[in-house]
């Protein structure tokens, strides 16, 4: 028989993802560089199924429909580029390869535009959901030729995650890398999402001295309301589960090292490229790389000393703070994401549409939230909405929360808790809402000592002042 789709790399990801199409009417062929790999999925998760595993590219091609339709589930980087040349010498004209990893949207655009010239299709596919997602339903993100991602749509719709209105939880994203750069986007405001979540915590277990267990039911509540997500749905398990071992909650037996695999850091760096100001995200990412200095900070704890972090005020009344703080923050780190997206879209000419992209996000990835349906709705209010925060719904959110939002980061600041997730996105909106900053400033800095001149709030044209030249030093 013909199969529908075949899938190279059958680790977790691929082989619960050929699961997911088999399920949903798609035969599947899968294959491996690792024979061992492909008989375990034949014989063990897809035996009785509607699978066949195979030991060459030349007997996948010999076995699936035309055009042949190829997800590739392999680590970023080199392994790609190692699994495309390993598969075209058996390709034709036409056919359509996708990967679906984690791949930096720059290698994308190389490998589409390669591909292209070539005679083949290429879909970057960005995908959302672990190991579970994968298997019931992720949240997926195509970029490439449209007629590609036309040729791919039944099977992506037929596995996607369905929103609760029942819409797939998958759309084309844009040409080429388009659907990788919105994966890392949504990458980076998970890391924000992350971040902030954890310095809710810690202003509550370090500060507050709150336990796990009413960490859990803190955690619970807070899912009832605006702050419903999956992140927080889990944050709220995590309290709850006991290590055997000790009997001590496990969270408060693991290592406070957080790793990472890059996507974030992408996104940084594409931020800075690009010129779009993200610095939730950037906090988030620090954070990490500042966990992972763990012997230094052991070392530093005991040579430098600041305050005792200990609360003495209304202890209900800064958890019910930190929640309004939390959401705010939500909000204004999804602001970032979204307005980086639109600069990216110019700058890369995607054509991104970021009602679409919230209404992806809405079921199956890690950052599902019921935030996102109200995002959906202010770019259905204006579709040309250049910042969330200025749609009149969310702009009232953050305004009415901002009292809570500053006493929790003068509270953090007082107990010498670090806050910079919480604290960079109170300093975004501070920043975004002020007509006037001090650039003006640094503006003159970098004439007095560069020569680099300035423009003028009182009159057009480009100008330089001969600065005085009394200053110490040498000139740089």
């Amino acid at each position: 028989m013909a199969y529908k789709i075949g899938i190279v790399g059958l680790g977790v990801m691929g082989a619960n993802l050929a699961l997911n199409m088999e399920r949903n009417g798609f035969p599947v062929a899968g294959y491996d560089l690792d024979p061992a790999k492909t008989r375990a999925f034949v014989e063990a998760s897809g035996k009785g199924k509607n699978v066949v595993g195979v030991e060459s590219p030349a007997a996948l091609m010999q076995c699936l429909d035309r055009p042949r339709r190829i997800l590739i589930m392999v680590p970023a980087g080199a392994a790609v580029d190692s699994a495309l040349a390993h598969l075209k010498p058996h390709l034709e004209r036409g056919d359509i390869l996708m990967d679906g990893g984690n791949s930096f949207f720059l290698d994308t655009e190389r490998r589409s535009k390669a591909l292209e010239a070539e005679g083949f299709n290429f879909v970057g596919t960005g995908v959302s959901g672990g190991e579970e997602g994968a298997l019931w339903g992720p949240a997926i993100m195509p970029g490439g030729q449209r007629e590609a991602w036309e040729a791919v749509a039944p099977i992506l719709r037929a596995i996607a995650a369905r929103a609760e209105d029942g819409e797939p939880c998958v759309e084309y994203i844009g040409p080429r890398g388009a659907g990788h750069y919105v994966k890392m986007v949504h990458n980076g405001i998970e890391y924000g999402d992350m971040q902030l979540i954890a310095e809710c915590y810690d202003l509550m277990h370090r500060g507050l001295g709150i336990p796990a267990a009413e960490l859990h039911a803190i955690f619970s509540d807070w899912n009832q309301r605006e702050l419903k997500s999956y992140l927080i749905e889990i944050t709220s398990n995590i309290f709850s589960k006991i290590d055997d071992t000790t009997g001590r909650p496990i969270v408060d037996v693991i290592l406070d090292e957080a790793q990472q695999k890059g996507t974030g850091k992408w996104a940084s760096q594409n931020a800075l490229d690009i010129g779009g100001p993200i610095p939730t995200i950037n906090a988030a990412v620090e954070s990490r790389i500042l966990s992972a200095l763990k012997p230094e900070r052991v070392r530093a704890s005991k040579v430098l000393h600041g305050p005792t972090p200990a609360y003495r005020g209304d202890r209900d009344k800064l958890i019910h703070a930190i929640e309004q703080a939390l959401y705010a923050s939500k909000i204004t780190s999804y602001a970032q994401g979204l307005a980086l997206m639109r600069i990216a879209s110019a700058e890369y000419k995607y054509e991104l549409r970021p009602g679409d992209i919230a209404k992806i996000w809405r079921a199956g990835c890690i950052i599902r939230a019921t935030l996102l349906g109200e995002i959906m709705a202010a770019y259905d209010r204006d579709p040309g909405l250049v910042n969330l925060l200025l749609d009149s719904s969310f702009r009232d959110a953050v305004e009415s929360r901002q009292a809570e939002w500053r006493l929790v980061v003068r509270t953090a600041v007082g107990m010498g808790i670090p806050v910079l997730a919480i604290g960079s996105s109170l300093a975004y909106f501070d920043a975004y809402r002020s007509e006037r900053l001090p650039a003006n400033l640094t503006q003159a800095q970098r004439d007095y000592f560069g020569a680099h001149t300035y423009r003028r709030v009182d009159r057009e044209g480009v100008f330089h002042t001969e600065w005085s030249r009394q200053e110490t030093g040498t000139r740089a």
